[in-house]
């Protein structure tokens, strides 16, 4: 089940591809500068979370109006989010939950989706920046997204 609102959300220390090389995504690195969507999805490569990125990356300035940044949470290795990225032009970051810590953690953990293995389901969690969680939604399938209009309604109401 994932973390429900209210909940202190945990911390945690992931690799992303950069154009710099292999860096680090921590949550604890914006406590107390802006609040943190994090969008937790099953696999790179795939229709729903092409359509899913893509959409997030073309309206990232309406994410930052609203002083969040938003990061991409898969268990893909980071090599294969990042050429998923270069190839579908997704610029949010993209960071690898490769060892699916992050994902058991937040409670969005599906184990062996569709007989590949285990994966994250799709969510969308809010963190504001104490590092609480003020927004909780993991959606009914894998093939659902999250309520986008939702997530910015409250991201709006922690300005």
């Amino acid at each position: 089940m994932a973390l429900t609102v209210g909940t202190q959300a945990p911390d945690f220390t992931l690799k992303s591809k950069q154009t710099d090389g292999i860096v680090d995504i921590r949550l604890a690195d914006y406590a107390g500068k802006s609040n943190v969507v994090l969008l937790f999805f099953p696999l790179a490569f795939t229709g729903v979370c092409t359509a899913e990125m893509c959409e997030v990356s073309a309206g990232l300035g309406g994410y930052s109006a609203l002083n969040a940044v938003v990061i991409g949470i898969s268990v893909d290795s980071p090599f294969a989010q990042a050429a998923w990225a270069a190839q579908e032009k997704i610029t949010i970051p993209l960071a690898s939950d490769l060892n699916k810590d992050t994902a058991f953690a937040y409670g969005t953990l599906l184990e062996n989706l569709g007989g590949f293995g285990s994966a994250s389901a799709r969510a969308a969690f809010v963190i504001d920046k104490a590092g609480i969680i003020q927004y909780a939604e993991q959606t009914p399938t894998p093939k659902d997204l999250p309520n986008f209009e939702a997530v910015k309604a409250k991201l709006a109401e922690l300005q």
